[in-house]
């Protein structure tokens, strides 16, 4: 036994050298501090020698970090850089196939990169293995172009300038699903292979207002018979169907509202359109026939500005009016009974000219006319135009099939008047108190009392009110007073110059006050002799034609002007 323990201390010392040898001085200290015994001076020693080394183990620590950091800046600034490519195409899970520098690679993606990420047409970054180590997003640069074409495996062709090839480009991962049409403004990205997302055209924007009307008939005053004409052109076959069926009539698919300026065209499309939106709407709610009104759960009114849809560039009006229909036929899908209202028809469906020069009425009136010839009357989109000129516009437009109601909206008469001014002269208006109590306190007749007064002050025919004087070619002469010119608009104009009369009164007092018949009166003035001129040498013709008065029957032109003398222009030399 005594033989085979020196062969074991020895092994025992062996295997605990290496544990010695990699022990924390720190360890050793403490075991040393441990083995003496209290009050040992070496003890103090061994204190300072533990501070001594934790000291130094705390900076080995600190330059150890600063080490680490600063080989990994070194390490950031020595590495090649990273290369930034497109994604093209997903063909496998981990796979991708990319675009980078103008050359196609098959590479594979990090998997620490997410899959939602991953999109069609995005920006990502490769390593020098052309691996996908990460996505940038989409590249917010690239050239705009002009869809002509949505081919229907959902690529894209564009057409650019003369002598340039045509493109045809593939849909980013967000374009998927969504509805393009010819037209359509797109960003592509800078190596011309994907398109990235749609654009708003700002220029769509800003011609076809898309909005609810409120605009209701209470709100129009006078024109009781334009009302009504187009009341039962619209509403009548929606609310009788039946009746219509029996006798096959055929809706009507386009109304033309004319007559002089500022006489309410605009007020009535609005109100025929939020008019028959309110009437479906009803309809369904009670449950209407779906046979008559198909899937139709409310209106949409969109407002042409007729003059800004012109362009100079060959094809953009019309397309403008391709568009115009595409999107009415698209809230007709949604739902929504679609109404198309052009103001100032004339100016973009003006009559064709057989002339070698380049008109624009050309081409955008057969683009109009075969528009509307691919609609259904009421059951498909309304087409309402408003012009002061009728006569401008092309006959293949105001054709039966086409425009099938002409509605004048003729200036107000004494009694319309009346009636336009209780629009705007309210019983929620402040009046003067004297004026109130002169009428036994009853304000409704106090209101009433405002408007005869406007009336009589318009309609009476003194000199004073004198406006024109038309000599025909019969030899007769027409004097026009102010009542002969009188529109919606100046009528408003009126109240809203005397409730300015009202207001200043009022801030400049400091006391309470309100419309009084002096403000209403004073204002009749002001308002038409701003008005009292003589239309300008070219637009004669067209001024009378407002007037009602055709210029070959007119002679001459003289205004009543105070100051100077009257003074006549001949219209044959006008003319």
């Amino acid at each position: 036994m005594s033989d085979h323990r020196p062969d074991d201390t020895g092994q025992a010392g062996a295997a605990k050298r290496p544990a010695q040898a990699t022990a924390d001085p720190l360890d050793l200290i403490e075991q040393c501090l441990a083995s003496f015994p209290e009050n040992d001076p070496r003890q103090q020693i061994l204190y300072k020698l533990r501070h001594s080394v934790m000291l130094a183990a705390a900076g080995q620590q600190q330059r150890e970090a600063e080490y680490k950091k600063i080989s990994e800046v070194v390490a950031k600034l020595t590495a090649p850089a990273n290369r930034i490519g497109t994604l093209l195409d997903l063909p496998g899970e981990g796979l991708a196939r990319i675009v980078v520098g103008g050359a196609e690679y098959y590479a594979n993606v990090d998997p620490r990169v997410a899959a939602a990420d991953l999109k069609i047409g995005a920006q990502i970054l490769v390593n020098e293995a052309y691996a996908v180590i990460k996505t940038l997003g989409y590249d917010l640069n690239g050239p705009v172009l002009k869809l002509t074409e949505a081919l229907p495996d959902g690529r894209l062709r564009f057409e650019q300038e003369m002598g340039r090839q045509s493109l045809i480009l593939q849909r980013s991962s967000d374009l998927v699903g969504v509805e393009l049409k010819a037209g359509d403004e797109l960003r592509i990205d800078p190596g011309h292979r994907i398109a990235i997302e749609k654009l708003e055209d700002r220029k769509a924007k800003t011609h076809v207002l898309d909005e609810v009307p409120t605009v209701s008939w209470e709100q129009i005053g006078g024109q009781q018979d334009a009302i009504s004409a187009i009341r039962k052109a619209i509403e009548y076959p929606l609310l009788h169907a039946e009746t219509f069926q029996q006798f096959k009539f055929t809706q009507p698919k386009g109304f033309l509202l004319y007559g002089p300026p500022g006489c309410g065209k605009t007020l009535i499309g609005q109100a025929a359109a939020a008019s028959l939106s309110k009437l479906v709407s009803e309809s369904m709610a009670a449950g209407g026939k779906t046979e008559t009104l198909p899937a139709i759960t409310g209106g949409a009114f969109l407002h042409i500005k007729g003059p800004e849809i012109l362009n100079m560039w060959l094809g953009e009006s019309e397309r403008m009016v391709r568009d115009l229909f595409a999107k009415a036929r698209a809230r007709r899908r949604e739902g929504a009974l679609p109404f198309i209202f052009i103001d100032e028809a004339e100016s973009i469906l003006g009559t064709r000219r057989a002339s070698r020069s380049f008109n624009i009425s050309s081409t955008l009136v057969p683009m109009f006319c075969s528009e509307m010839d691919g609609i259904e009357s009421l059951r498909d989109v309304v087409i309402i135009l408003a012009s002061n000129r009728p006569d401008l516009i092309d006959p293949a437009v105001l054709r039966p099939g086409r425009i099938d109601r002409k509605i004048k909206v003729s200036r107000p008469n004494r009694e319309s008047a009346a009636e336009i001014l209780k629009v705007y002269l309210t019983n929620e208006l402040p009046l003067d108190q004297a004026l109130v109590a002169g009428q036994g306190g009853d304000k409704a007749k106090a209101v009433a009392s405002l408007v005869e007064e406007v009336i009589e002050q318009i309609y009476k025919r003194t000199d004073e009110n004198r406006l024109l004087s038309i000599r025909l070619r019969s030899g007769q002469n027409k004097v026009l007073y102010r009542g002969d010119l009188v529109s919606g608009a100046i009528l408003s104009s009126i109240v809203q110059r005397a409730k300015e009369k009202a207001i200043d009164r009022m801030i400049q007092s400091g006391k309470s006050a309100g419309l009084i018949a002096k403000d209403l009166t004073d204002s009749v003035s002001e308002e038409f002799r701003e008005g009292e001129m003589l239309p300008p040498d070219d637009a004669a013709e067209e001024w009378l034609k407002l007037l009602d008065h055709h210029p070959e029957q007119v002679v001459g032109v003289s205004s009543f002007r105070r100051g100077r003398q009257t003074e006549e222009r001949l219209v044959n030399q006008i003319i």
